[in-house]
């Protein structure tokens, strides 16, 4: 399994995220560095930065927390520890799980 996120970028998580979970990590950054303007020389043509690059495969996660902030509970940082923040996740998951097996087939 293959995932794709834009932080992170040290050794230690790469090989922790690789040994606990098997899952290979790629970083990915954005076509201007991560700087949203950029300075140039006094008489040089500034630098030509897209506005807007696609990241493959982004929408998967974006979506994935719009589903997530549609939990009451989720959509505000009410939990004070994080394993009460990841079992109301993984209560959320199996809801939205629930709802769509429930869901008569068309």
């Amino acid at each position: 399994m293959m995932c794709k996120v834009q932080g992170y970028r040290g050794a230690d998580f790469h090989t922790w995220a690789r040994e606990a979970t098997g899952i290979t990590l790629e970083v990915v950054q954005r076509r201007d560095g991560g700087f949203r303007s950029t300075w140039a020389r006094v008489g040089a043509p500034p630098p030509a930065v897209p506005l807007l690059a696609v990241v493959p495969r982004r929408w998967v996660v974006e979506r994935m927390f719009a589903w997530l902030g549609r939990c009451r509970r989720l959509s505000k940082d009410y939990e004070c520890l994080r394993i009460c923040s990841e079992n109301a996740i993984y209560l959320t998951m199996a809801m939205l799980l629930v709802h769509r097996l429930a869901r008569p087939a068309n």
